[in-house]
């Protein structure tokens, strides 16, 4: 009886005590039940929806060519691909411009103006496609367009990965895939209704918001410590972790790793050093195998491959359906990649995208050189193209974009950023440019054979190759991969909510 009324006493004594830790708790940390207190996310999640906004606009316009291919053809009177390719092609092509001047931009003026200056080119440029007298406009609109996309491309995984705390930088920073994800659904939704000009005016309309929200982010801290405005600096950060958040301590580490930089040389032979290479090594590898899995080709021309397989379902509805588990992906792989890490969902995606291109290439085989009557299988392209967007955006898609600002060191992330955009975008072009010409010569089984060896290299580079990143800091990912030994942060780090929980 005596132990028990001496237990029943610790316990009374110990209850307000954890009531009172609790309530006195910083936002940041966790609670008994292992879910963060979720206040301190608001403002990272709203300035992550902001800059992703822009991602939305990016997504719709690499969309654009396959709703608006038909319409375009009869209003303009092209009578083959050639006109549509380049339209198609222009994108990528102005991308590879943007790309190669976007790191300067975001060194100069910093990330978030560089993205407002990226939305009000697409603004111009929806403008210019939706007054189009001819073909000569649209090609126009999508230069204007692609320039865009190739700055932004690299600017907005260099904000969320600058502003965005560990334990939540892999889920909110794929925000801005999902957001594309979303624009190209919204393309292709919009055009089963829509023609060309009518949704060239949707993507006037969708710029508007992010003109709106750009008032209510702040610059990164990590640009403003490098302008040595400490005071702006440190504003930013709190006014990211929440008012009553102490950042005292990553503020502290943020001006030290500043300082630890800070000797390195500011000329671009910084970029040559060993260490440097191989980490852009690694970005271009991922560059390279995100685009030669053969994405753009079949995103930019996949209404006209489902008429190809002669499928009696509707070329649309599959592209628009595509289109949504393109997006239900990216939702999914947001959830996951900071459970998971980067490196398992590289594998998932690389192994997925060669079963599904193998098949594919399998079924044109026997339906174009066999000559075998498919018409009892014809749903068989729809579920391959699905596996295919599933496996690629779970992790070719988001991830080099996510580790574009998370492996690349601080003092070459502008110019390293700008080399892997552009050299991303040249991938881009090639492979929209080619796809149709490979289609037509060596055929459509030969083309996805092709891609497919691609990529389970893709799985064999992501295997030996591509490091993990999940659950250190910036900081810490760069000392880790240029060789100065480091400590992994709390594995309470790794704990995180669903988006379900987000406040």
């Amino acid at each position: 009886m005596n132990k028990d009324n001496n237990l029943r006493m610790v316990v009374q004594e110990i209850e307000p005590l954890q009531k009172k830790d609790l309530e006195e708790a910083p936002e940041h940390e966790v609670k008994p039940s292992g879910f963060p207190r979720l206040k301190f996310l608001k403002r990272q999640l709203f300035a992550a929806i902001a800059v992703s906004w822009v991602s939305l606009i990016i997504g719709y316009s690499s969309a654009f060519s396959a709703p608006a291919e038909h319409s375009i053809k009869r209003d303009f009177n092209l009578q083959g691909d050639s006109e549509i390719s380049w339209m198609s092609s222009f994108m990528p092509l102005g991308a590879l411009i943007g790309g190669l001047g976007g790191g300067s931009l975001i060194e100069y003026i910093g990330r978030k103006w560089t993205i407002l200056l990226t939305n009000i080119l697409f603004f111009v440029a929806w403008f210019v496609c939706y007054f189009a007298q001819n073909y000569i406009y649209l090609y126009i609109g999508r230069i204007l367009s692609g320039v865009s996309v190739g700055i932004a491309s690299l600017t907005l995984p260099v904000y969320t990965a600058e502003t965005l705390q560990p334990e939540v930088r892999g889920s909110l920073g794929l925000l801005s895939t999902v957001l594309g994800n979303i624009g190209i659904l919204i393309c292709f939704s919009f055009g089963i209704y829509y023609e060309w000009k009518g949704l060239s005016m949707i993507g006037v309309l969708l710029c508007v918001p992010f003109m709106v929200m750009i008032w209510f982010i702040p610059e990164t801290p990590k640009f403003l410590l490098a302008q040595n405005d400490e005071a702006k600096a440190r504003k930013a950060l709190q006014w990211l972790r929440g008012a009553k958040t102490d950042v005292e301590k990553e503020f502290v580490d943020m001006q030290k790793f500043q300082k630890e930089t800070a000797n390195d040389s500011e000329n671009l032979l910084v970029l040559f050093k060993k260490k440097n290479m191989k980490l852009l090594g690694i970005e271009l590898g991922l560059m390279f195998f995100q685009q030669f899995s053969g994405i753009n080709g079949i995103i930019f021309y996949i209404t006209g491959l489902f008429d190809k397989s002669g499928s009696n379902i509707n070329a649309d509805v599959c592209t628009t359906i595509v289109g949504v588990v393109n997006f239900a992906a990216t939702f999914v792989a947001s959830m996951l990649i900071d459970r998971l890490g980067r490196k398992v969902l590289l594998y998932i995606s690389s192994v997925s995208m060669a079963i599904s291109l193998a098949v594919l290439g399998l079924f044109f085989y026997l339906k174009d050189v066999v000559l075998m009557d498919l018409h009892s299988v014809d749903w068989l392209p729809l579920v391959c193209f699905m596996t295919y967007v599933l496996g690629f955006s779970l992790g070719f898609g988001p991830i080099p974009w996510l580790m574009l600002g998370e492996i690349l060191p601080a003092k070459i992330r502008g110019p390293a950023a700008s080399i892997s955009t552009a050299f991303s975008w040249t991938c881009t072009f090639v492979v929209t440019k080619t796809s149709l010409y490979f289609i037509d010569t060596i055929g459509a089984h030969y083309t996805f054979w092709m891609y497919g060896f691609i990529v389970c290299c893709s799985l064999l580079f992501s295997i030996f190759i591509v490091p993990e990143t999940k659950g250190f800091t910036l900081a810490d990912i760069e000392r880790k991969l240029t060789g100065v030994k480091v400590r992994r942060i709390s594995s309470l780090a790794n704990i995180k909510p669903t988006p379900s929980f987000i406040g």
